[in-house]
């Protein structure tokens, strides 16, 4: 077995255990959540063993018998798991009694949502700080406090290096494969959302062409903020008879319900001096590797920018989308660690944009710009200094994520950062 590599949700884990009776752990399959939870657990339940899905239905009590923490995983191959956990932690809310894993959402849902018993804590895919290529010198938690920390450090990644961890994934026992094997691994994990997840969630795909299609239009419109009708087209190309709507809808709602889908929200502040802001989301899936993989591109592809023609608009390479999200899986794992949100800012005109705004729960941000290069001119920090100029005091700190060397204050006080430099 391969060694466990700690990852940042295992501190919110622990924060959250030593006051809460039971934790559910939620992200797409293969993202490492069993291998987490069971660090922690005293009993495991797995609910996709068909043996220990009887007893415990049949003995619902062994709940509360067993030795604590008790780890349902897979807890979605049994829903009603959920309200005799629920019912339990009624009886006995003491802390860290119960941790469940899922890799979807159910279709027969819960019978109470567990509000006030149950809290749900996202993983996502490995960021770049838990592949531990670099040693971080640059925190997000340390800019979101508003302090101006000093920026420094230095690394030896290239623009191969982070397209090498973009076809990699960060899916734990993936990305340690050799290429071929990965290759295939990552094949395999896209053919079982399309053949296997999608009838399990209730909903049998009658053109599998048609849901393989629009997976790799939505690759192709990744960092993008390209309407669902346009994937759509693009996923159909010629067809006069295209699918539904609604049938797309579904596309969209499974897998979201798969947790595959991670799109970045537009940012709608209460408090602001902005009229009006795009509300649409910019798409990435959970991993950008899966991207990679429905467009079938390696390193070299990706570095010569030979990706194939999907009609997406897209400005720039795909490496550079995929880079972006690269950085915006490992941001958005920083900022749940800080207990902060992500969203992209985008004014109603177009004139102004910022990739990523980090946002507290009192409304202030950090803003982040993502290029694909190791330089950064004035003209990289226009977004960000009209930024400043409407918020003041509002935007605690200002970055630039690059793939270049070195960390550093510009002297406009903006900072440039590797993002392998960045950590939580």
């Amino acid at each position: 077995m391969l060694p466990y590599q700690v990852r940042v949700v295992d501190q919110e884990l622990d924060e959250l255990l030593g006051g809460l009776p039971a934790i559910s752990l939620e992200g797409p399959r293969g993202v490492g959540k069993t291998a987490t939870a069971q660090r922690r657990a005293a009993t495991v339940f797995a609910m996709d063993d068909v043996t220990q899905r009887e007893l415990l239905t049949a003995d619902p009590q062994r709940l509360d018998r067993a030795r604590a923490p008790v780890l349902v995983d897979e807890w979605q191959c049994e829903p009603a798991v959920w309200d005799l956990v629920r019912r339990s932690v009624d009886r006995n809310p003491a802390p860290a009694r119960f941790l469940l894993t899922g890799s979807a959402t159910p279709t027969s849902a819960p019978t109470h949502s567990g509000a006030g018993r149950i809290v749900q804590l996202r993983m996502r895919p490995m960021s770049l700080a838990e592949r531990a290529l670099a040693a971080p010198t640059v925190s997000l938690r340390e800019l979101l406090a508003g302090r101006r920390p000093q920026v420094d450090g230095g690394a030896a990644l290239s623009v191969v290096d982070y397209a090498e961890e973009i076809v990699r994934s960060g899916f734990p026992a993936i990305r340690q494969l050799p290429p071929r094997a990965r290759r295939a691994q990552l094949d395999g994990y896209l053919a079982r959302i399309v053949e296997r997840d999608f009838p399990e969630q209730g909903h049998l795909v009658r053109r599998l062409s048609t849901l393989s299609g629009w997976l790799a239009a939505y690759a192709a419109a990744t960092a993008t903020t390209s309407s669902y009708n346009a994937i759509l087209d693009a996923a159909t190309p010629g067809e006069s008879n295209k699918p539904a709507k609604t049938t797309t809808t579904v596309y969209r709602d499974v897998l979201s319900q798969l947790w595959l889908l991670d799109p970045v929200p537009g940012w709608s502040p209460s408090r602001s001096p902005f009229s009006r802001l795009g509300a649409a989301p910019k798409h990435h899936l959970a991993d950008p590797a899966l991207a990679a993989r429905l467009l079938g591109v390696d390193v070299p592809a990706l570095l010569e920018d030979t990706a194939p023609d999907v009609p997406v608009r897209r400005p720039g390479p795909l490496l550079g989308a995929l880079f972006d999200s690269l950085v915006t899986l490992s941001v958005r794992t920083y900022a749940q660690a800080a207990e902060a949100t992500i969203h992209h800012l985008r004014t109603w005109d177009g004139r102004h944009e910022v990739g990523i705004i980090v946002q507290r729960a009192d409304q202030r941000i950090v803003a982040l710009e993502v290029k694909l290069s190791p330089s950064v001119s004035d003209a990289d920090v226009a977004h960000l200094t009209w930024l400043r100029r409407q918020l003041g005091d509002d935007l605690l700190d200002a970055a630039v994520i690059t793939t270049g060397a070195e960390a550093y204050r510009r002297a406009d006080g903006i900072a440039v950062v590797p993002l392998c430099l960045l950590g939580p």
